[in-house]
């Protein structure tokens, strides 16, 4: 008796999946559509650029080129940074900025070094041997008017067709949120912080 009623289930359970199945299938087939995406990392919670450096490991595996341009971590070592350098020329890292806001306490050294990584991010955005850019930080550097935002989305958007772009940060700003193709929104729910824990290599840089 419990065999067969096993037996049943098993093949309610095929028929349900064969059903799913069928549904997925149709609605993957009906995506057609292939382009450079521009992606957006935002919110309060941990991860954001880990996400996007995890895209360029994803990028790597298939054999692209990736550039990165970190617009407001300065001094600030990374550990990612030494793991992609392994890719040789199929990686090239700027960290253009000075440190945050609190740290320089100089908004015109600011400004100055958000345009410079700005001007960067034209050349990698202009260049067809990248496949993914990464703008670390950028919302961060939208948020504080260190750039023109109009000129900014306006650059995203009119980017060569093909070219993937990620945007890192708190505090995306709408007209960015508009403008993506793809938005995800880190959401805090408990962090390590609050409990006295410091950044430890590995985990936070």
């Amino acid at each position: 008796m419990t065999q067969a009623i096993d037996k049943a289930e098993a093949e309610r359970h095929r028929a349900k999946m064969a059903k799913r199945k069928a549904v997925q299938d149709a609605e993957v087939a009906g995506k057609t559509i292939e382009k450079g995406l521009l992606i957006v990392h935002t919110g309060t919670g941990k991860g954001k650029s880990t996400a996007a450096f995890g895209l360029a490991l994803r990028m790597l595996g298939r054999g692209h080129r990736i550039g990165v341009v970190q617009f407001i971590k300065g001094a600030w070592h990374t550990a990612e940074r030494d793991a992609l350098a392994q890719f040789g020329d199929q990686v090239v890292w700027y960290t253009m900025g000075e440190g945050f806001t609190w740290e320089t306490q100089d908004r015109a050294r600011d400004v100055a070094a958000a345009e410079r990584a700005w001007l960067k991010t034209l050349e990698l955005m202009a260049d067809p041997g990248f496949s993914l850019v990464i703008l670390d930080e950028l919302n961060i550097a939208l948020r504080y008017d260190y750039l023109d935002l109009n000129a900014v989305i306006a650059a995203l958007a009119g980017r060569r067709q093909g070219l993937h772009v990620v945007v890192t940060g708190r505090n995306a700003k709408p007209e960015l949120v508009a403008a993506a193709d793809l938005v995800t929104e880190m959401t805090l729910v408990k962090h390590h912080f609050a409990a006295g824990v410091k950044a430890q290599p590995g985990i936070e840089f």
